[in-house]
């Protein structure tokens, strides 16, 4: 199983959408638009989750696909860098000092 980049997509572009699109070649296992958890708007990019051998495809086929006169970026999805923990307040509780 692997995991493909999808960006540059239409705001308006929902999961059955994009797993519609992938679905043109090849068998599809999930698809998600990743969306802005405050506003539940589309961040203008999703993943797909295809079998190897028909994700190297998809990503020959679709990327530069124009949807809605944007062309797509689509290509293997890299795995997510571990980040140190947020900080917030700078270490005084939020509190300013004088």
């Amino acid at each position: 199983m692997k995991t493909i980049y999808v960006g540059n997509l239409p705001f308006a572009f929902k999961d059955n959408d994009l797993a519609e699109l992938f679905e043109t070649v090849g068998q599809v296992q999930s698809a998600k638009i990743i969306t802005d958890r405050d506003t539940g708007r589309s961040k203008g990019f999703g993943f797909v989750e295809m079998e190897d051998s028909e994700s190297i495809n998809a990503i020959e086929q679709l990327n530069g696909h124009e949807i809605s006169g944007r062309p797509i970026r689509v290509n293997e999805s890299l795995p997510k860098e571990s980040r140190p923990p947020r900080r917030f307040g700078g270490g005084n509780g939020g509190r300013r000092s004088y």
